[in-house]
């Protein structure tokens, strides 16, 4: 264990959206590759206590964390490209924060002093970045926003005082900017960072190192214009450019010896950098050599970061399977019986995605009867996994009016609420969320796909089976093949007669990392493939 750690403060200007969740994930990468250990932490300025009841279309996804924290979706970036699991104390909102200071003023915890954003929000904050001081070699810490954002003033202060306290030869500042490429004018433009690393030095941060995202190559010249004017040496402005994929900025980052700037600056043993496994799993994604195609039929598909994890989730089974996954995104509101054959046709497989609520949700049970019924693999995930058991119920159980207690109660609701989950009024924080254990039977896809009889998956969710119905389900063909340990809770569904039907109750994409992948998906996209040859052999 390290007597201290060292910082790494990743910011952004000019506009948001840049990529500072993969700067920060390619970075810890790199220091882990160099043997380091790294966690990176993110800290969102705004007020929500967490993104669990914010709208997908304003924020995507909600990632979930093995201890049931709700959180933003740069800690799957984190987890996927470190292949480490984060907690509750990698991520902070400027909600959390201002709601654990008004509690203790509350409880008269300051004696009386007049509560200030200044010692006393800043000092929760610093107290949150420390959480792993001294676990970890290195510890990233990721503000979100842009410079200059009037709810973001307080967490760059904590970060002035944190570099400040902990001393610069343990704190670096990255500054993550954009310099556009005016077409019309054949240049690109640097004032733009000027601007920014301008409005960052009045906060009293001076950035050592400038990664600067274009989409063009920076010649010399303005890398020598950009280090002149923000004050910065000139091999510490380093091009950021656009990527095949996400997973080659890792390697791209090491070809501008990003990873020996920072290693020098500070003061870590620059040890050898080993990049080989993550270079073949990058050649895989760029090269791959069967085509796949794959509908995720979803309430949220015209913002696709709503459904990050399972979008990188395709690439890395993809890339197991050496091949590319090519996804038909189809809104499940336009989906209906007299259309569902040609918004499916020509598909190898379908994913049914997560989701909350009625809308859209008759579509997803028509896509879901139309694969069973023609023998193409299928994958529900959460809600995707209930609407099929409501699909099963209606069309082979004899239950026409099979439903969710979520849509419309009744005697039928095959899928319904816990008992303690009834009276629960307050939307966040109250499902079912983070890892729990589950069974699978022995011979049942979800064994050979996991290879063990044991597993552990996170869950977001408040509706589950319904145990009245089990016996009817099980009797009609249908095998619960995953369940607690305590067999109180159905966690997997699915038909041994099916070439592969597969729901889970549970999200397995949070749990899908480079190189490695997921074992459900990595069997659902063979399947897929195997789908796709036999169509073409046909």
């Amino acid at each position: 264990m390290p007597k201290s750690s060292k910082y790494i403060f990743i910011t952004g200007g000019v506009l948001s959206s840049l990529g500072k969740g993969i700067a920060s994930s390619s970075i810890g990468l790199l220091l882990k590759q160099r043997g380091y250990s790294v966690t990176v932490q993110k800290f969102d300025p705004y007020i929500n206590v967490d993104p669990g009841t914010m709208n997908p279309y304003q924020h995507g996804e909600v990632y979930v964390t093995d201890d049931g924290a709700e959180t933003d979706l740069d800690l799957g970036h984190y987890e996927r490209y470190l292949d480490v699991s984060m907690t509750r104390a990698n991520t902070a909102t400027a909600g959390q924060v201002y709601y654990d200071v008004i509690m203790r003023e509350r409880r008269g915890e300051y004696l009386g002093k007049t509560v200030q954003v200044i010692p006393h929000i800043t000092d929760e904050i610093k107290r949150r970045m420390r959480a792993y001081d001294g676990v970890f070699d290195v510890i990233i810490i990721e503000i979100g926003g842009t410079v200059g954002d009037i709810e973001g003033l307080p967490f760059l202060e904590a970060a002035r005082q944190h570099a400040l306290e902990v001393g610069r030869q343990n704190a670096l500042f990255v500054h993550l900017t954009f310099v556009p490429y005016i077409k019309s004018a054949g240049e690109v433009k640097t004032k733009p960072t000027q601007h920014s690393v301008k409005t960052l030095m009045e906060f009293g941060i001076m950035p050592d190192l400038l990664l600067c995202r274009s989409e063009v190559k920076l010649d010399r010249d303005i890398r020598a214009k950009i280090a002149l004017f923000c004050n910065v040496e000139e091999r510490s402005v380093v091009e950021a450019l656009d990527a095949e994929t996400i997973y080659e900025v890792p390697m791209m980052f090491a070809k501008r010896e990003l990873d020996d700037i920072i290693c020098e600056k500070l003061h870590l043993k620059r040890s050898n950098l080993d990049l080989d496994t993550w270079s073949r799993f990058v050649h895989r994604i760029k090269a791959p050599k069967h085509p796949v195609t794959i509908a995720i039929v979803g309430k949220y598909v015209k913002h696709q970061d709503s459904y990050k994890s399972i979008s990188e989730a395709f690439i890395h089974a993809g890339a197991i399977n050496n091949a590319k996954v090519n996804i038909r995104w189809i809104d499940s509101e336009h989906v209906d019986v007299s259309n569902v054959a040609e918004q499916l046709d020509g598909i190898d497989g379908l994913l049914v995605a997560p989701g909350f609520g009625s809308r859209g949700i008759e579509g997803k049970i028509s896509a879901i009867r139309h694969v069973r019924e023609h023998g193409i693999p299928f994958f529900g995930i959460c809600l995707g996994m209930q609407c099929a058991v409501i699909e099963f119920g209606r069309n082979v159980c004899g239950l026409p009016e099979a439903n969710s207690s979520e849509f419309k109660k009744n005697k039928f609701s095959v899928i319904d609420l816990l008992p303690e989950q009834r009276h629960v009024t307050d939307k966040g924080g109250t499902m079912r969320l983070g890892a729990y254990p589950c069974t699978l039977k022995k011979k049942s896809k979800a064994a050979a796909a996991y290879k063990t009889e044991h597993i552990s998956e996170r869950h977001r969710h408040r509706y589950e089976f319904n145990n009245e119905f089990r016996e009817l389900y099980e009797g009609s063909g249908m095998v619960l093949s995953g369940t607690s340990p305590d067999e109180k809770l159905v966690e997997i569904i699915e038909l041994p007669n099916h070439p592969w039907f597969v729901g889970v109750q549970f999200h397995p994409e949070y749990k899908s990392r480079a190189v490695t992948g997921h074992p459900l998906f990595v069997a659902f996209v063979k399947a897929a493939l195997h789908h796709a040859q036999e169509t073409v052999d046909a």
